[in-house]
């Protein structure tokens, strides 16, 4: 089970760029996920929500997301698990638990697996919505990269350049947003419906070749006029950066 909100609420980021704030929800209950999806969106925050604690895992390790709110009892896979096979794949995402356990071993067992704040049921959503934004600002404020780097391809954050053995490379934005996502998740095979969802923040349409003519464009600049290839395609998968 998968949805997308449709908010825009917008921040300023590290280097200056607006970004759309994103938050996975994962939550099996019904009307407790759609009394918060309804209140994220109407706070302006984009909200993906996630009925499985397996599926839920899924979406973390590929998308960036601003924050989690993460139920523990979960169908598939318990939210604590989520929460340490997120950090054991040293995804950051700041998560907030939510759950009707509130004994204080439990709140501290979750703490202690990685989760950053633990919120009881029922709960006030006014709370939930300044803990959530109290642990995007504290994220925010943590050490960013100034580039990336994949083998001879280099990316400059600040300035919005990329290198390729010293040869700037001139990508619009689309193609340069393609690229930052599969730089920041080198050897990690991409869906096509998680960079249509990244870069274009849109649901996929398996009729639509939107992300294929976008990964040809980025290869034509990055790829062509060096022997070896940084970017392959996985059949029947998506496509993946290689920096070896």
């Amino acid at each position: 089970m998968f949805r997308r909100g449709n908010g825009e609420e917008l921040f300023r980021n590290w280097n200056g760029r607006l970004k759309s704030m994103r938050i996975l929800l994962i939550e099996d209950d019904v009307k407790i996920s759609s009394f918060i999806e309804k209140g994220l969106r109407e706070a302006g925050f984009s909200v993906d929500v996630c009925g499985d604690g397996r599926s839920g895992l899924d979406r973390a390790l590929v998308i960036p997301y601003d924050a989690a709110v993460v139920d523990l009892m979960l169908p598939r896979l318990d939210g604590l698990s989520v929460i340490e096979l997120m950090r054991a794949e040293d995804v950051n995402t700041p998560v907030l638990i939510l759950s009707a356990k509130q004994s204080v071993d439990d709140r501290i067992q979750g703490l202690q697996r990685g989760g950053d704040d633990y919120m009881v049921k029922p709960f006030s959503f006014s709370e939930l919505l300044a803990r959530i934004k109290a642990l995007i600002r504290r994220d925010q404020k943590s050490v960013q990269p100034t580039s990336l780097h994949a083998g001879e391809l280099e990316m400059d954050l600040l300035k919005h350049e990329v290198y390729r053995q010293g040869e700037k490379i001139e990508l619009p934005a689309k193609e340069y947003g393609l690229l930052e996502y599969m730089m920041r998740n080198v050897g990690i095979v991409l869906s096509k419906t998680a960079i249509l969802e990244r870069v274009y923040d849109y649901s996929f349409d398996p009729q639509t070749n939107v992300v294929d003519v976008l990964v040809c464009r980025l290869r034509n600049k990055v790829d062509k006029d060096f022997p070896e290839k940084l970017i392959h395609t996985v059949r029947g998968v998506g496509y993946v950066l290689k920096s070896e």
